[in-house]
């Protein structure tokens, strides 16, 4: 009575093991999946068009889109207009300032966005073609 006790443990340790074995295998393996597509989706053309034409039609007048596709004079520029007209938005000349910087930045989302992909990655990643 003993032995079969033993038996029925070993038989349930053996596939508790395989479970576990199997687990840590699907686990690594999808881990391996994410990885691949994040490095994929990080590192491709079409990304940075996404990300850069949202950005620059939600928070254009900062510059963040510039900064994303490494024109980092022209971000600068973006950002130290914006916060100049933030300074000087209670003389009343500062919203001229804050306008056009939001104006460029909302031209500029809307045309990255409406390129294809090729034209885009020629013009702004190939090209380094900075303003409109």
């Amino acid at each position: 009575m003993e032995e079969n006790k033993n038996e029925g443990y070993d038989s349930t340790k053996k596939r508790m093991d395989d479970t576990a074995e199997n687990i840590e295998n699907e686990a690594k393996s999808t881990a391996n999946e994410f990885k691949e597509g994040w490095n994929q989706a990080t590192n491709s053309g079409d990304n940075k068009k996404l990300m850069a034409g949202i950005l620059a039609i939600i928070l254009g007048s900062l510059g963040i889109h510039k900064f994303i596709l490494g024109y980092n004079k022209e971000g600068i520029i973006l950002l130290v207009a914006t916060l100049i007209g933030y300074a000087t938005s209670c003389l009343g000349v500062g919203f001229f300032i804050l306008m056009a910087t939001g104006v460029v930045g909302l031209i500029e989302g809307i045309i990255y966005l409406t390129k294809s992909d090729e034209e885009f990655y020629n013009t702004y990643q190939v090209g380094q073609k900075p303003w409109f």
